[in-house]
């Protein structure tokens, strides 16, 4: 199966009543930069980048312009070695500039990325879990670029982590636990919120995430305090500041939100930032920090885990450089022994894979994976959570496809 050309969408899904809305992100467009992978067999790999909208036609243009060295290639020898090509496209001489590794042209890598996996799967007639957990570990590490990574991680180390005996093989009958973002949007206001925590509980969830950076901050005590009420002691909460105060500001509202016994606090200030979160994990929230969604390579990633910089990885396969890039951060988080709890700009859908084999193959604490709904008509074999569960998909390939 030959790789004959690429074409790209600009697909955007307005979002109304306040959905998807944030202490920062006030008006989204939920976006993909998409890139499709076309073959001399009819197969086409789909790809995702997530944006919220404004640039999104960027991506598709850097898209097209990092796309050439994959085109002509044959799908089984690309993938083996993926690696060596992925560092040969991010590391464009010219385009490199506008990183390295990063905006633009990273997300560009990243839809370019997962195509060339959801093509590979569905090359194979198997969802891309299957895949995965199949893969020698000698296969897998080529399909990955680990430069950068070797005061961390060497790649015999990495072999030495994706040989250990596959465990916690049931979640391939049980499922994987969701937790439910969608309750607690920041445009919700109190009666909004406490009905989407009735219907969220009475879905099946055991954990919410509610959305906190309000410009009054006795807002956010004062819902943070509802929702606890309304789910209980046994249930998990979740605060998302999504980078909004300063350190001295994060630093007062975590120890006032503390009593109310958060699983974790996210992006509590600007995610460039080390040493503020390193404080704020180490001192303010020992062992409560969240954050990832704005890392933008993988080096960011080994730089936070070795200053103990944060808690919970919350790696994004549609933000980094894909899937290959991803399965590097995993594999990071597991040698520093911290879980992955991705963001999922995809929605779900291809992070639906990726845990399953930080379960099984890594071995990596299960914790959760993020559920939020608003694109679930959009997709041609959307992610069923059932009972606050995510069912395991069976369909060839990523999940990734849009309906025309």
């Amino acid at each position: 199966m030959t790789l004959t050309s690429l074409s790209v969408r600009d697909a955007r899904f307005p979002l109304t009543g306040g959905a998807g809305t944030d202490s920062l992100h006030t008006n989204p467009v939920y976006s993909y930069a998409t890139a499709l992978l076309h073959t001399d067999q009819g197969i086409t790999g789909t790809g995702l980048a997530f944006t919220l909208g404004s640039g999104n036609e960027l991506v598709c243009q850097a898209i097209q312009l990092l796309s050439e060295p994959l085109i002509g290639q044959e799908i089984e020898a690309l993938m083996a070695q993926l690696g060596i090509i992925q560092r040969r496209i991010a590391d464009h001489p010219q385009l490199r500039w506008l990183g390295p590794h990063k905006g633009v042209v990273q997300l560009a890598l990243a839809a370019l990325n997962n195509a060339c996996w959801d093509l590979w799967a569905k090359s194979r007639g198997v969802p891309l879990w299957k895949l995965l957990l199949d893969l020698s570990p000698e296969a897998l590490l080529a399909t990955l670029d680990l430069s950068y990574l070797d005061d961390a991680l060497m790649p015999k180390q990495a072999l030495t982590l994706l040989r250990q005996p596959h465990t916690q093989t049931n979640f391939l009958t049980s499922g994987y636990p969701g937790y439910d973002t969608s309750a607690g949007w920041l445009g919700y206001d109190d009666a909004k919120l406490t009905q989407n925590i009735k219907k969220s509980l009475g879905a099946g969830f055991t954990a919410l995430k509610l959305k906190v950076g309000s410009d009054d901050f006795t807002r956010d005590l004062r819902r943070a305090t509802l929702v606890r009420e309304a789910i209980g002691d046994s249930a998990s909460l979740m605060l998302d500041v999504n980078q909004k105060w300063s350190l001295p500001e994060a630093e007062a509202a975590c120890r006032a939100l503390a009593p109310l016994n958060p699983l974790w606090i996210e992006e509590p200030t600007h995610p460039d930032d080390l040493l503020a979160h390193q404080r704020l994990n180490t001192q303010i929230m020992p062992g409560k920090i969240a954050s990832g969604e704005h890392f933008p390579n993988r080096i960011v990633f080994k730089n936070y885990l070795q200053a103990d910089a944060l808690a919970y990885v919350q790696a994004d396969a549609v933000r980094l450089a894909g899937v290959s890039e991803f399965l590097a951060v995993s594999l990071l988080a597991k040698q520093f022994g911290k879980p992955i709890v991705p963001h999922v700009g995809d929605m779900g859908q291809l992070h639906q894979h990726l845990v399953l084999f930080n379960a099984i193959v890594l071995g990596q604490e299960p914790v959760f994976l993020e559920h939020i709904p608003h694109l679930k008509p959009h997709f041609v074999h959307p992610a069923q959570v059932v009972g606050g569960v995510y069912k395991i998909p069976q369909e060839p390939g990523a999940s990734s496809d849009l309906i025309p």
